[in-house]
């Protein structure tokens, strides 16, 4: 996609979604990152049910280390993988204590060393939360990247380097939101609304929807 369409494309998205924001409930740094932390191949909304049962216990890193990995997986049992991302919560819990005084750091070499957490992780703590200008890409950001021509890819890696380079400075802070939300709501994996698409004219895909 060129800088003019890819420009228009984001404008859109922005005037359609002012205020993007992510679909995880949170009420500090720290949950943002056990809720992510958590979300790997599960839904938002999965990850919310559990969370409002986890973090009225859990709110902070001590408290996470008081509740203990058993009660912790006890909270969060509905979620895929519960048992290994309890153990990661517990022990991510301990380093941030350990290493930085239970404070969610602002650094992507510091929130990578904690057991759990990715560079997709990462990117969207860093910029939910330090408003850092990075690219978180998952699952829908990656379709809709490909699927458009916005910034093809064949790995994740390839997307986020791509779409780094492709998406306005003036809209990068907010990009991977708009894309998630794109992707969850519109450009669905299986049935994509393409009637309802405010790019509809913008995307390269070869097998649009009327």
């Amino acid at each position: 996609m060129n800088p003019e369409a890819a420009y228009e494309f984001f404008r859109r998205l922005a005037e359609r979604t002012p205020c993007p924001q992510t679909e995880l409930e949170y009420g500090n740094p720290y949950q943002l990152l056990v809720a992510v932390v958590l979300s790997a191949q599960t839904t938002d909304r999965g990850v919310n049910l559990a969370t409002r049962r986890l973090f009225p216990l859990a709110p902070t890193p001590h408290a996470m280390l008081a509740l203990g990995e058993e009660k912790l997986a006890e909270c969060i049992k509905t979620i895929g993988f519960f048992r290994a991302k309890a153990k990661n919560v517990i022990e991510l819990s301990r380093l941030l204590i350990e290493r930085h005084a239970g404070e969610v750091p602002p650094d992507r070499a510091a929130l990578e060393a904690l057991p759990g957490v990715g560079r997709k992780t990462a990117n969207v703590v860093l910029n939910t939360i330090f408003r850092q200008p990075v690219m978180a890409v998952d699952r829908h950001v990656f379709r809709v990247a490909n699927r458009t021509g916005l910034a093809p890819g064949r790995d994740v890696g390839e997307v986020e380097d791509t779409l780094m380079k492709t998406v306005p400075a003036d809209y990068l802070l907010d990009a991977h939101h708009w894309l998630i939300l794109h992707g969850r709501y519109v450009c669905t994996a299986k049935k994509p609304h393409c009637s309802a698409c405010c790019v509809y004219d913008l995307c390269g895909c070869s097998d649009k929807m009327g």
